[in-house]
């Protein structure tokens, strides 16, 4: 058989090309030996934030204000509480490791402080705003309180629980009543003691925690109330916090603080001045004004559409924010509806009659929480 010089030429060229792919294909496949990346196996790492508004001239931070790490009797590091932090879209969060107990003692090293150490230079990274705080965590009464705003949390590890709380307040620490309610610690009620009332007296209690872990005291709304205590809300946690709450239903707990500015000293004021709203599940409580203006500044209001011939017009109600709202009428108006629920980033179309020109629809808010049995009363304002 015949072949011509350009069809042998054309022949070697692909062969050529053949043993360089394959040559490279090799050398790649031998690479692959050594090492082979999936980055579909890791988490993207990102930040997320929650959006809930500023309001009257404060900013609106997240905090945490109550969690523990391996220098008490939980699971982490210092650092990872404030990577937690970072990526589960907080601003503040205090380590408030137990002063009394230490059950990794033989293991772990440092002294009251030591948490707080670890953790400073990454919150400074991550720009955490990172309170130095203990527990002091005794039987009842008093139960545990926990110490914001300590300048040295081992003078705290005193015989008297009395001198642990007076030494707190002597450093300027902001003290809270952890959850009240604990069943280890209040099986068959949740009461206020005497000496909580001492305390108050004193000057020497500052907030309660109304929902703690799992649970809420529906009680404690009442005490923030009559007492004038901070509403607080937190974790509690001991191990990774994605362990164990529900993140991909819920944020997690947390105290809504407002600030004139994203410093410690600007959380700590917000803190005495009583400018706290606790956050859990889709709930919130705290002081009628604050959740009143939480309200205001979320939901917003569109002007009515498609209005028919008897005034029945459509109005759509929006909610840009994380927060959800629950609205039942407490005063049935024509074609307004019953329920609203506003869920988070969402927006809803309602009905109402504006045939006498604008209208005020009444409502309670019912998973904003004013106190132990009362719920924020709004007027949705429609006009025409």
């Amino acid at each position: 058989m015949y072949f011509t010089k350009k069809f042998i030429t054309g022949i070697m060229k692909k062969i050529f090309t053949a043993l360089t792919i394959a040559a490279f294909g090799f050398a790649a496949f031998s690479q692959d030996l050594n090492r082979v990346k999936e980055p579909d196996m890791l988490r993207e790492l990102y930040r997320e934030e929650i959006l809930i508004p500023d309001i009257s001239g404060y900013i609106t931070l997240k905090g945490d204000l109550h969690m523990h790490t391996i220098f008490s009797d939980g699971d982490v590091w210092p650092t990872v509480r404030v990577q937690e932090a970072y990526y589960e879209g907080l601003d503040v969060i205090a380590i408030t490791d137990h002063i009394e107990y230490r059950p990794k003692r033989d293991f772990v090293k440092g002294d009251h402080n030591s948490a707080y150490e670890i953790a400073l230079p990454e919150a400074e990274n991550r720009n955490i705003l990172l309170i130095k705080s203990g527990e002091i965590s005794r039987s009842m009464p008093p139960g545990h309180l926990n110490a914001l705003f300590l300048e040295d949390a081992n003078l705290l590890e005193t015989e008297d629980y009395m001198d642990a709380i007076e030494e707190a307040n002597r450093q300027g620490a902001f003290l809270f009543w952890a959850h009240p309610g604990w069943m280890a610690q209040q099986p068959d009620t949740n009461k206020w003691w005497p000496v909580h009332e001492e305390l108050v007296q004193k000057g020497w209690l500052h907030g309660v925690e109304v929902f703690n872990w799992d649970e809420w005291y529906p009680i404690a709304f009442g005490w923030c109330n009559e007492k004038n205590l901070a509403y607080l809300a937190n974790t509690d946690a001991h191990m990774a916090s994605e362990y164990r709450f529900n993140l991909r239903k819920y944020h997690r707990p947390m105290t809504l603080l407002f600030a004139k500015e994203r410093s410690v000293g600007s959380v700590r004021e917000a803190m005495f001045d009583r400018r706290t709203v606790a956050f859990f599940l889709n709930n919130l409580a705290g002081p009628e004004y604050l959740l009143r203006q939480l309200f205001d500044a979320s939901v917003k209001i569109g002007k009515p559409f498609r209005v028919n011939d008897e005034g029945v017009a459509s109005v759509v109600i929006s909610n840009p924010t994380d927060l959800t709202f629950i609205m039942e009428n407490s005063s049935p108006a024509t074609s307004a509806p019953d329920k609203i629920s506003l869920h988070p980033r969402s927006s809803v179309i309602i009905s109402c009659d504006i045939s006498g020109g604008s209208v005020v629809l009444p409502y309670n808010v019912t998973n904003l929480h004013t106190g132990t049995q009362q719920t924020l009363g709004v007027e949705l304002n429609i006009e025409k």
